[in-house]
């Protein structure tokens, strides 16, 4: 009975870890994470709107969920088109941080307009992360898209430090910056939108994971992509038998994630581990 939770969290782990390791490299940044382009927030209105509309098979909310999703970072690239200032990168973020606001804003008002007795409390626990209800079936059902994108940024991992660099300095090493840097993002999120379906939001594993596996196995997307995502397989495996031994209760994945988190975080900023430039 425990296996397909047990393999669903090694999945989620790997997949959110590779994803945050895969975006920190491509863009640049070690603070930026799988749901900065409004991919978490997406999925978070796609499963509250399913869980008002009376969607009482969770495999309707992680369709949902994983649908809006997908429509979340449809929009991002879109705006990040329309802007007709700054590079890339910066369209890309900024584009994210306005398609995220605006589900977020969505996501309030859906939770406003719920029955506070049955059905805000199921939009609160999903939106905190879990994988109770992980089986056979849900795990089947994610695996393929999850699977797909790890093999993906396996695949294109040796091209994530390039496209680190300036445009034009990926362009003089042969690299096709927007094309490749693209495909990087849409492996990237669409990994996360299908486990996010089915597991909620988890908070903190593509953030500090690929900080802690560049201090173990060094800046090149060679090396701490494949470590990000062995050490988010074990860091989410670790966190959620913590969430069902901790309590009487099963608590959220999300609470042992973002206080573990939080921690490493910390701890890896004042040993001075990360650098945050450019």
């Amino acid at each position: 009975m425990r296996l397909p939770r047990a393999l669903g969290a090694l999945l989620l782990g790997a997949v959110l870890g590779g994803a945050g390791s895969a975006f920190q490299t491509v863009f640049g940044n070690p603070l930026v994470e799988p749901g900065f382009l409004g991919v978490s927030q997406g999925a978070a209105l796609g499963a509250a709107l399913a869980l008002v509309l009376g969607a009482g098979d969770p495999n309707l909310v992680a369709v949902s969920a994983f649908a809006l999703a997908l429509l979340s970072l449809r929009a991002t690239l879109l705006l990040a088109k329309a802007f007709r200032f700054g590079g890339q990168v910066l369209r890309l973020v900024l584009s994210g941080i306005a398609v995220s606001a605006f589900a977020s804003a969505l996501l309030a008002f859906v939770k406003y307009a719920a029955d506070p007795l049955s059905e805000l409390p199921d939009i609160t626990f999903w939106t905190m992360g879990g994988l109770s209800s992980m089986g056979w079936g849900r795990l089947a059902a994610a695996a393929p898209v999850a699977l797909a994108s790890l093999a993906a940024l396996f695949l294109l991992r040796w091209r994530a430090t390039i496209l680190s660099l300036d445009d034009e300095a990926s362009r003089a090493l042969g690299a096709r910056p927007e094309l490749e840097r693209g495909a990087v993002i849409v492996a990237a999120t669409a990994g996360v939108a299908a486990m996010t379906a089915v597991s909620g939001i988890v908070s903190w594993v593509g953030l500090v994971v690929p900080q802690a596996a560049r201090a173990l196995a060094g800046p090149d997307g060679r090396s701490s992509i494949p470590a990000s995502m062995a050490l988010g397989a074990g860091f989410v495996l670790l966190c959620d038998g913590l969430s069902r031994s901790l309590l009487p209760g099963e608590l959220p994945l999300g609470v042992p994630t973002s206080l573990l988190g939080a921690l490493a975080f910390a701890l890896i900023l004042a040993g001075r581990r990360a650098a945050v430039a450019r």
